[in-house]
């Protein structure tokens, strides 16, 4: 496929979604955010690549609150201010239209000087109808057909933005399903070249990351629709197991059929992919995150002084464990009063850094359980009797699903049923900024979805990266990540990565075992053993901030996926 030091190879980088700057308003959380740390570990390595993604004019939403409830809001971003337009435009059939699409470019410099460009489609163009000027307005929206639409102009589009722009992949990396429609566009190009075998041809071209471990997060849409909108549908005629019984057509299954190299994010994401499309070989790359940004300018200063060389090679931050306990300690405490000082200065709260902080900062869907510490309120009031406490809320909720949308106002109106001993905000407008802020000063990191729905999560590895132990159920990245009491607590039972039988969530068993962990280990040692605390600080920077990053991921992908 690809050899890394060929100039004139590439890999071509496909994302719904991609997170590189807070006031650049182009991902709604963890798919976005890892899309860009992963483009910023590729430009560190100088890995010859172009991402392709939509422009996002309004973004996800701007999270408000109003009586305690979400409102969204959609400001547009100041897109002149941020992306070079590249005066160059592309058109593409859609239904009876032709499609105008306008490109814009953002250029990532990585440390070492290489650069790498981002393209972004952008459908608002004057030639296009109303409703087709609407495409790339808002990230993942409601309507059906609009999102069918986004795909085709996501996968279809970036196909002949790189054809306009002159870049020609070697490699086409797509990260979810979302721009799987790109193979059928590839493989029309293989059989007008007359190709004897144009689905070996697209195969051994495309690399596939599936992020999904439930069978409703894989879009799906009716075949009848399919072919009313793309051009291309006919090819979907020549394939096996791209549909469903009732016909739809599945975009993670035209994936799988269409990609040579394909990966989950996790061991046992890998696991449950591999029961979910059994007919299909799947890799396994644990995710990461990119440790220069994630890492707190205090953390960093501490790097400096006894890592020099961690930014290029972030193996080396195992050797923290060399780096003396109140040099840690120090840092927390710099970025805790930086969080604290938000809190109080704009929410008009009085938290204090002296009080253990609970961090959680989610998308907030019924699966991830953001309220399952408030399961047992007697308990936990209990628990703050002898230990006060402070929990950190934040996360939105998509603007269709009001079950996450209550699961925040049942968080919000909690307070007046809380000990005095706790305290307790929910900050709006999560984001790349705010994550900066919150991940770092919180004192221990709490994740608790319901198993085995967690693919990987990326919120613990920032938080164990800036010395944050991990409190998580046994699910994802944490499986891979937790040394009990070394590097953070687990939440719930231990499940084995190869096992068949799932085990169940049982909100009262796991959130017994969170209190249990609360009450005899954690609050214990952070009042009454702080140098014991910071030494499972130290551990979670050493023996996670080396090892889940995304230049090791990079690394993985380029030998398992883009070498071969």
């Amino acid at each position: 496929m690809l050899r890394m030091n060929a100039s004139d190879n590439l890999v071509a980088y496909f994302s719904m979604e991609i997170g590189i700057d807070t006031k650049m308003k182009t991902y709604s959380g963890g798919l976005g955010v890892l899309a860009g740390d992963t483009l910023h570990s590729l430009a560190d390595l100088s890995v010859p690549t172009v991402a392709v993604t939509l422009i996002s004019e309004y973004g996800y939403f701007t999270q408000e609150f109003d009586e305690n409830r979400q409102i969204e809001k959609y400001p547009r971003w100041p897109i002149e201010e941020h992306l070079k337009n590249l005066n160059v435009e592309i058109k593409i059939p859609v239904g009876p239209h032709q499609l105008h699409v306008k490109l814009w470019q953002y250029t990532l410099t990585g440390i070492t000087g290489h650069t790498l460009p981002i393209i972004f489609l952008d459908a608002n163009h004057q030639n296009n109808p109303p409703e087709l000027k609407r495409l790339t307005q808002r990230l993942y929206p409601a309507n059906h057909e609009y999102r069918l639409l986004q795909e085709i102009l996501l996968g279809v589009g970036g196909y002949f933005a790189l054809k306009k722009l002159d870049y020609k992949p070697s490699v086409y990396h797509l990260n979810e399903g979302h721009s799987a429609f790109l193979t059928l566009a590839l493989y029309d190009e293989a059989k007008s070249q007359n190709c004897t075998d144009p689905v070996k041809e697209v195969r051994n071209k495309c690399v596939f990351t599936t992020h999904t471990p439930v069978p409703a997060g894989h879009d799906k849409f009716p075949r009848d629709l399919v072919r009313e909108k793309l051009y291309l549908a006919h090819h979907l005629d020549s394939l096996h197991d791209v549909s469903e019984k009732n016909g739809s057509i599945n975009m993670t299954s035209l994936a799988l059929v269409m990609c040579g190299k394909v990966n989950g994010v996790g061991k046992k994401h890998t696991q449950v992919s591999r029961n979910m499309f059994p007919h299909y070989r799947f890799d396994s790359i644990t995710n990461g995150v990119h440790h220069v940004f994630w890492a707190s300018e205090s953390v960093q200063n501490v790097f400096n002084t006894y890592l020099p060389g961690w930014k290029i090679d972030p193996f080396s931050l195992l050797s923290v464990l060399n780096i003396p306990r109140n040099e840690i300690m120090q840092a927390h405490h710099h970025n805790k009063i930086k969080l604290i000082n938000f809190i109080n200065n704009n929410f008009n709260e009085q938290f204090k850094p002296d009080i253990m902080t609970i961090g959680y900062a989610r998308r907030m869907a019924k699966y991830k359980r953001a309220d399952l510490i408030f399961y047992d309120l007697e308990r936990l009031n209990a628990i703050a009797e002898r230990y006060p406490f402070q929990l950190v809320f934040a996360g939105k909720a998509h603007p269709e699903d009001n079950v996450g949308k209550s699961i925040i106002h049942e968080i919000m109106t909690i307070k007046s049923k809380l000990n005095k001993n706790i305290s307790l905000i929910y900050i709006p407008e999560y984001s790349i900024e705010l994550a900066k802020i919150i991940i770092p000063g919180v004192d221990i990191w709490l994740n608790t979805p319901m198993r085995p729905l967690e693919a990987s999560g990326t919120s613990g590895m920032k938080a164990s990266l800036n010395g944050v132990p991990n409190v998580s159920i046994l699910d994802g990245w944490w499986i891979e990540g937790a040394i009990e009491g070394v590097t953070g607590w687990s939440i719930g039972p231990k499940p084995k990565i190869g096992e068949e039988q799932e085990i169940q969530c049982v909100d009262c068993d796991d959130s017994e075992d969170l209190y249990r962990k609360l009450e005899e280990p954690i609050l214990p040692m952070f009042y009454n053993a702080p140098r014991q605390f910071a030494k499972v600080q130290r551990n979670a920077i050493a023996l996670h901030g080396s090892f889940f990053n995304t230049n090791r991921m990079a690394q993985q992908y380029i030998i398992k996926s883009y070498l071969t």
